[in-house]
């Protein structure tokens, strides 16, 4: 965060967003997932009448998550400032970090190596089981920039992926 893009697609995607919730007459939250093609088009993916997964990293990153938001939002309260405390990255944590044996869970990521880390904080689910492909929490970095966030970020989960075995 903020989205790698140039500035009149973010006012582009912004304004498709808005149209979208005034359209619909939410009250609270919409999440509207894009895709940005090569030519410059958006579409779009995903509606999420909620708090949507893509938008955890505003617990860590933002003034006014979008959880905040929404309970603000239905309770007819003022809405928080929504501007960001700093960049920041997100990583899906998947159940493929977990080791695996005989398609058998056989341990979980060693997760010191994010929680050492003062930039990261680390969201786990508490799903009971992972399974390849399911994701089981993320960790969000913040950073002075966007660069040193990611770097950092891409750090922690080559760390955090390095016990991992195969389900298979």
């Amino acid at each position: 965060m903020p989205a790698r893009v140039p500035q009149p697609t973010v006012a582009a995607a912004q304004a498709l967003a808005s149209r979208i919730a005034e359209g619909l007459g939410v009250v609270g939250l919409v999440a509207v997932e894009m895709f940005l093609c090569r030519g410059g088009e958006l579409i779009v993916n995903e509606l999420a009448p909620r708090p949507h997964n893509s938008g955890h990293w505003t617990i860590d990153a933002c003034e006014t998550s979008q959880f905040e938001q929404q309970v603000r939002a239905v309770c007819g309260l003022p809405l928080g400032p929504c501007g960001m405390r700093s960049p920041a990255v997100m990583v899906n944590i998947l159940g493929d970090a977990w080791k695996w044996s005989g398609g058998a869970v056989a341990g979980e990521p060693d997760w010191s190596c994010v929680l050492r880390e003062p930039a990261a904080k680390l969201h786990l689910y508490g799903k009971p089981e992972p399974r390849p492909g399911r994701k089981m929490g993320h960790f969000t970095v913040r950073g002075p920039d966007l660069a040193r966030a990611l770097g950092l970020a891409l750090e922690l989960k080559e760390r955090l992926m390095a016990g991992a075995t195969s389900p298979g």
